[in-house]
């Protein structure tokens, strides 16, 4: 499917392929052991926190995030399957995100929905719209960068594009993908890299590494030893 990108990007340019490769290997002198370690400190380091400790940690995790002025909204056009839309209402609780409905995308409130979503749809932003290339083109003259997550003729990998602040990510049916109107109101389209025999991940497994990505598009260091 040829995705027809708008005329411009939001702040007048198309985010840029990145010329840098998205991480490093490890240095050659790491020792194995030394990452495997045990002793006293780094044992109490990996402890899994809990109660009230993983309350403090997340709550600096989120000022963290507001701070460093990053958005997405994801935008679900004819998702099929109701377990779908509750995974994806989950991961748009852990990203912060707004969510757009269109197309035939059934609501979160249905019961398998809520029970995979585990309740998440009822605190986070959504809506429903009747006219999904029309919502798309609002985002991106409000300044939201719109790309569709699929498979087009000039689809780039998800890991080398620079990412602008405000990012709003299409994602479309299991079966057919986004549609042909709604890929043309986008100002790129995004892939992730299959290596195996399988053409494509679930869509809200994409949709995960995606929104990821553009809220975190540098935050790799060194692994500690």
């Amino acid at each position: 499917m040829v995705m027809a990108p708008c005329d411009e990007a939001p702040g007048g340019a198309v985010p840029s392929v990145a010329s840098n490769p998205p991480g490093a290997p490890l240095d050659d002198a790491t020792d194995a052991a030394a990452v495997g370690s045990t002793d006293a400190a780094s044992t109490a380091r990996r402890d899994a926190l809990r109660g009230t400790a993983l309350k403090r940690f997340n709550r600096g995790v989120r000022r963290a995030a507001r701070d460093g002025g990053r958005e997405v909204v994801l935008v679900l056009e004819n998702i099929n399957y109701p377990v779908n839309v509750g995974s994806l209402f989950r991961i748009a609780d852990g990203c912060g995100a707004r969510v757009v409905l269109a197309g035939t995308t059934p609501d979160p409130t249905t019961p398998s929905a809520a029970k995979v979503a585990r309740g998440h749809h009822v605190h986070l932003g959504w809506t429903r719209t009747d006219d999904v290339v029309a919502t798309l083109r609002d985002l991106a003259h409000g300044g939201w960068w719109v790309a569709a997550i699929e498979l087009a003729a000039d689809s780039v990998p998800y890991h080398a594009v620079a990412y602008p602040p405000k990012v709003a990510l299409v994602l479309g049916n299991e079966d057919h993908g986004v549609t042909r109107r709604a890929l043309g109101a986008c100002h790129a389209a995004l892939f992730v890299p299959m290596l195996g025999r399988g053409a494509s991940l679930n869509v809200h497994v994409a949709a995960a590494i995606v929104a990821y990505r553009a809220l975190f598009p540098s935050e790799a260091s060194s692994p500690s030893t």
